[in-house]
């Protein structure tokens, strides 16, 4: 493990404790189901794996927001709550080091989600200004919400919507899934007994068949999808091919995606795009615009943040708001993330809460801050 302690790390740590959010720690080692499931493709591949004594899958934690969320459940402990932290995060095949340190918030709890939203927005904007003063900082603010609104408003079946909203955050996947929805492929050829179980929709008989055969091959539902994640996708591609989208509805969604404004102006152009496009939006634009209220109500100029309709990021638990800030123009690392956060409202009873808690988080890259000359204020 790296020994290495940011020098910046005192500093962050007394931000996190002013704006009312107290240090947890949580165990390097973690068990790995959750980041396998929920955690999306690009990480997915990327942690690092290993066994207990007994053979349950374990991993080296390689974000917070699962291990925070998990020890929030574990405490039993009310909310609204605010957590921090700082520590090492492990990911295979990474520029700059496997082994590097992340901080950041998680709020839990909040059933205001405008605000805190908002309020997460304005604690990792303060962050990069204690740490980077003098540098201009770029605001990238996509929506979850927004975008599954107009899938479905465009009356995308609920596998069209499922396939798109795993791909929003990733570009590529993205721009495969819309080639797709343009020029459904083919149907490919599937061995039976699989064929007649996914033509049934058999989930769950089609899962058993697959986890057969992994098992007979040798394989480890931890080195990969599960079964009933295969059994999901095989019965989606397949309910997927059957769908074609007209050309009016093509075109609606592909101007949604182009649009790239000012957060001050966002609201106005969501509000146009819908009106033009025939589609009811209100509930998901309502909140948006409250959203959009609340930044510009912690002293964060709307106009200095772009609204992005295709941007995401490539994890899938977001459900909500998602944002990264990086560096302004002309920096050399303008391109990479400082940091990268977002609304997660379903993750906590996924992970086995026992009622709904919403939450919102962000995480900032320590390595990344040090490279540009960022230091102990």
């Amino acid at each position: 493990m790296t020994s290495r302690y940011p020098a910046i790390a005192p500093s962050i740590l007394a931000l996190f404790a002013s704006r009312g959010a107290a240090s947890v720690d949580v165990p390097v080692l973690q068990p790995a189901d959750p980041f396998l499931d929920m955690a999306g493709e690009d990480l997915r591949r990327r942690i690092f794996l290993t066994e207990s004594e007994t053979g349950a899958a374990l991993c080296l934690r390689p974000e917070f927001t699962i291990p925070v969320c998990l020890d929030h459940i574990a405490s039993q402990a009310g909310t609204p709550r605010r957590y921090a932290y700082l520590g090492e995060v492990f990911r295979q095949r990474r520029e700059g080091g496997n082994e590097f340190f992340q901080a950041g918030i998680e709020d839990l709890g909040d059933t205001d989600t405008a605000r805190a939203d908002a309020r997460l927005v304005a604690d990792a904007h303060a962050l990069l200004t204690l740490t980077l003063p003098g540098i201009p900082l770029t605001v990238t603010l996509g929506d979850q919400t927004i975008f599954e609104a107009v899938l479905a408003a465009l009356g995308l079946p609920r596998g069209w919507r499922m396939r798109l909203a795993r791909a929003f955050g990733s570009a590529d996947m993205l721009a495969a899934a819309l080639a797709d929805l343009a020029n459904p492929p083919k149907n490919g050829a599937l061995p039976e007994p699989v064929a007649a179980l996914v033509a049934d929709g058999d989930l769950e008989r089609l899962a058993g068949h697959i986890a057969t055969d992994m098992a007979q091959a040798g394989l480890s539902p931890s080195a990969g999808r599960t079964p009933q994640e295969i059994a999901r996708r095989l019965v989606e591609k397949a309910e997927l091919r059957s769908v074609r989208l007209s050309a009016e509805a093509f075109a609606a969604l592909e101007k949604f995606l182009a649009i790239d404004v000012p957060l001050d102006g966002a609201a106005a152009a969501l509000e146009a795009f819908a009106k033009s496009a025939g589609l009811s939006l209100s509930s998901a634009l309502a909140n948006f615009s409250a959203r959009v209220e609340a930044i510009s109500a912690q002293g964060l100029p709307p106009a200095a943040i772009r609204y992005d309709a295709a941007f995401g990021r490539p994890l899938d638990y977001y459900t909500g708001l998602v944002f990264e800030m990086s560096a302004g123009p002309g920096s050399e690392s303008a391109t990479r993330p400082l940091v990268g956060g977002g609304r997660y409202d379903r993750l906590l009873t996924l992970l086995g809460a026992k009622s709904p808690i919403p939450g919102v988080g962000f995480s900032v890259w320590l390595d990344r801050i040090e490279q540009l000359g960022g230091g102990a204020a």
